[in-house]
């Protein structure tokens, strides 16, 4: 009986400890950009387990061949997160190209806040948001 119930023991302290990190809560931020054009704002999730940025989003203005033009957009790749830093640079399509999309994210995560930079381009069509820096919250 005894085994048993040690047993027993054994499997719930399992069960607890490999519980799926997919239950706990992603974190969405949203926040804005303070050296672009007025009403320029980013967003993105923050992975239940801390270590990825994803549907990191863009609104705002950028520059295509000397027009400035209004986008919402942003990679569609997830971005990595280490010890609270984010950092990294998507190339869609992967392989670049002339008219590759260029997206480099780099920022911080410190509890319910986010700063950062990010710069998307595309060199062949002279399009480019330029560093622009951000600052965003959770609830």
């Amino acid at each position: 009986m005894k085994k048993l119930l040690l047993t027993f023991q054994i499997i719930a302290l399992i069960l607890v400890f490999s519980a799926d990190v997919s239950a706990l809560p992603k974190k969405k931020f949203t926040g804005v950009v303070s050296n672009g054009m007025k009403g320029d704002k980013i967003s993105f999730i923050l992975s239940a387990d801390g270590k990825w940025v994803e549907e990191f989003t863009f609104n705002g203005y950028w520059r295509c061949d000397g027009t400035l033009e209004q986008v919402t957009i942003g990679p569609e790749k997830r971005i990595p997160v280490k010890n609270g830093k984010i950092s990294g640079i998507v190339v869609d399509p992967e392989n670049g190209g002339a008219t590759a999309w260029r997206f480099d994210v780099q920022g911080s995560i410190s509890g319910k806040k986010a700063s950062g930079t990010f710069r998307m381009n595309i060199n062949a069509l002279r399009c480019d948001s330029y560093v622009l820096k951000w600052t965003a919250t959770t609830k």
